[in-house]
């Protein structure tokens, strides 16, 4: 029964910010209230608060380690744009076709996500394009296609998705292995929507960027921001590897020394001029409402994990499908709608290394699925999540024109596996 109510709410209120416009309740709300109401039910069901409570703070501190990354992530992107850091590529974009400039987008953010991640990645690379296009329909597009690229280029390689990197640490797959086995796939993810978008674009033209009306020293700044905020974000998953510290606490020491590097750079100039440039300035335009956002449906979805739900349903799909690859695609699924991290971690529960030793191709095949299916909705992942709050994505826009063609990339990546692991 208290499933069934805690199941409702979350339906109700995944509905709520689906109709987000027509409702005209920010989808902030209504996750937020939903993330709420999920942990109320559950702790007014149980027999002992002390132990509900301390699985939220559990689950706080796993989601407050994503939040402060994407807080930070959002801060170096948004000091790089002040000093209009992102002129400086821009200007070197000479081609004044959407369609070839579709292509560029997509293959910089597919490669760009295995060094850094997929969502890193799709920050920079939607503010970069925000800089180049004006009609908002254009923009729309682009992103629509900068999180599937950045989904499917974190797949394989072990820094680029957090899933990834959970069967990586989990000992279920090895760096080089991943790599070998799903580049291909991934790059099928890609390329497939990348192609069907650029025929959509075929023929239409980019306006000519007007030549930055910058100053000499201001343009020095800009590449000194650009190079050392682009330096930093590279930074955070070696310092990742070294350290085996958290990846926003990474994040952290970069959005630190970027506000020395800012603080020495402006501290001769008039303090008013000066303002605009600093690091306080670019916390106060990133968009809180969608951190927010991302902190009701991670709240939302760590109550169902706590109460059993998703490993019940793991559990299901295992017992109804009998089959791994098909369990692999149900889950790669399921993952648009629940985030993927509590289903891969269901799974590595479920499945222990005896059963699929390490870089058994239902691994690979799980990291390929559950990385790229989220792409489906613009809130599967936490790249959609910052993407939809960077550039105000319609939920059911994005579902319409992007959702498709998402599914489309995801069963062409799972068939190039499948031939693939039939000729190996």
């Amino acid at each position: 029964m208290i499933a069934a109510i805690i199941t409702i709410v979350f339906v109700l209120g995944y509905t709520a910010i689906a109709f987000e416009h027509p409702l005209k309740i920010n989808k902030a709300a209504s996750a937020l209230i939903t993330g709420v109401l999920c942990w109320t039910i559950y702790i007014l069901q149980s027999q002992s608060s002390h132990v509900v409570g301390e699985e939220l703070l559990h689950h706080l501190g796993d989601i407050a380690s994503i939040l402060f990354f994407l807080l930070g992530a959002m801060t170096i992107v948004e000091l790089i744009d002040s000093h209009n850091g992102f002129d400086i590529i821009t200007q070197k974009i000479t081609t004044t076709s959407k369609q070839k400039l579709l292509l560029i987008i997509a293959a910089v953010t597919f490669f760009l996500s295995a060094l850094l991640d997929n969502l890193t990645t799709a920050i920079v690379m939607t503010s970069l394009c925000a800089k180049i296009l004006n009609e908002r329909d254009d923009r729309w597009w682009f992103a629509g296609m900068i999180v599937i690229a950045a989904n499917a280029g974190g797949v394989w390689s072990p820094l680029g998705d957090v899933t990834t990197t959970m069967l990586w640490i989990g000992g279920q797959i090895t760096a080089l292995n991943i790599m070998k086995q799903l580049i291909l796939p991934s790059l099928v993810v890609c390329i497939i929507p990348a192609l069907i978008i650029a025929r959509r674009l075929k023929g239409k033209r980019i306006e000519v960027l007007p030549p930055s009306a910058c100053t000499a020293v201001e343009k020095k700044d800009g590449r000194i921001i650009l190079f050392a905020g682009i330096g930093f974000l590279i930074f955070v998953p070696v310092f990742k590897t070294l350290t085996h510290l958290p990846p926003f606490m990474g994040m952290l020491l970069a959005v630190g020394i970027m506000w020395v590097i800012t603080t020495f750079l402006h501290k001769n100039k008039d303090a008013e001029y000066a303002e605009k440039f600093t690091v306080t300035k670019a916390l106060q335009k990133v968009d809180t409402p969608s951190i927010l956002f991302f902190l009701g449906i991670l709240l939302a979805v760590s109550a169902l994990q706590s109460f059993g739900l998703l490993k019940d349903l793991a559990n299901v799909l295992s017992n109804a499908l009998k089959n791994d690859y098909l369990i692999g695609i149900a889950l790669g699924l399921l993952s648009a709608v629940v985030d993927n991290v509590p289903l891969v971690a269901a799974s590595q529960g479920m499945y222990d290394l005896s059963a699929y030793p390490t870089d058994h191709p239902f691994w690979e095949f799980l990291a390929l699925t559950t990385g790229t299916g989220g792409s489906a909705l613009i809130i599967g992942t936490a790249a959609g999540v910052a993407v939809m709050g960077i550039e105000q994505i319609d939920f059911m826009w994005y579902l319409k024109k992007i959702g498709w063609l998402a599914l489309v990339g995801f069963i062409s990546g799972i068939i190039v596996f499948l031939c693939q692991l039939q000729i190996s």
